[in-house]
């Protein structure tokens, strides 16, 4: 039977909302909130890779898993990695990448990449969203996708480029980027090894390393296009939501 791990790499010293992962929402921290959604996706074990000992008490403390990693990580994949080694878990077949940030996730988009993700064989899978508002085209916090083929329910297309500028005019398939990944465990082993591209660099996407060095990374589609918390107005337009939500269940 194939065996899924889940990461969500976190941190506190984010650039834009610095100890974001511990801001609250219901009484209970980002990352907790994330964690509990891994959790009920029900596809594997789930453990928090963080640096900071405040992340790593919260998440024990909401009941959650957590191990300790190295403060001089580049990338959140290189984070989960050292997890990964740590955790000596054996006979996984595929680790997931969950964002530390995005706590409305659908744990569906979550089953239905790593189902994907085992029926294909893919090297690497991540989700995208329809685009809902041409705002976000031009908005260069959020990273857009362009595939190969248009994307659609329980499809698998190939991913062309990420990009944080507007290239709609040139591009039909173009598609908000959620930041989740899923890779065979012998290709995070190679991605890790491979040194930061430039064009990594300059454009601040890791995922630009995958493609630099010929990696595929498959694309589906997402039933809904989660809110990241990057910046203060993030967190309290996704803390209304959540906490309206949970009022009126």
């Amino acid at each position: 039977m194939t065996k899924t791990l889940i990461l969500i790499p976190s941190r506190m010293a984010a650039t834009r909302l610095p100890g974001k992962p511990l801001l609250k929402i219901n009484n209970l921290s980002i990352v907790s909130h994330v964690f509990k959604r891994a959790v009920e996706a029900n596809i594997g074990e789930v453990v928090v890779a963080t640096e900071d000992e405040e992340i790593l008490i919260d998440v024990i403390k909401n009941g959650g898993k957590a191990v300790l990693t190295n403060n001089n990580h580049k990338t959140g994949t290189d984070r989960i990695f050292e997890a990964y080694k740590k955790l000596n878990i054996k006979n996984i077949d595929y680790i997931l990448n969950l964002q530390g940030d995005e706590p409305n996730i659908n744990k569906n988009d979550i089953i239905n990449l790593n189902n994907l993700m085992i029926d294909s064989e893919s090297e690497i899978g991540t989700l995208a969203a329809i685009i809902q508002d041409d705002k976000i085209l031009n908005n260069k916090n959020v990273v857009k996708v362009i595939t190969e083929n248009k994307l659609k329910e329980n499809n698998f297309s190939v991913a062309l480029n990420f990009t944080r500028e507007n290239l709609l005019i040139n591009n039909p398939n173009i598609y908000h980027h959620i930041g989740i990944y899923s890779y065979k465990v012998s290709i995070l082993e190679k991605f890790v090894s491979l040194d930061q591209t430039s064009n990594e660099k300059k454009n601040k996407l890791e995922q630009l390393r995958a493609l630099d060095n010929k990696l595929k990374i498959n694309v589906t589609l997402a039933k809904s296009s989660p809110i990241g918390v990057d910046t203060e107005e993030d967190y309290l337009a996704i803390k209304k939501i959540m906490e309206y939500k949970s009022q009126n269940e």
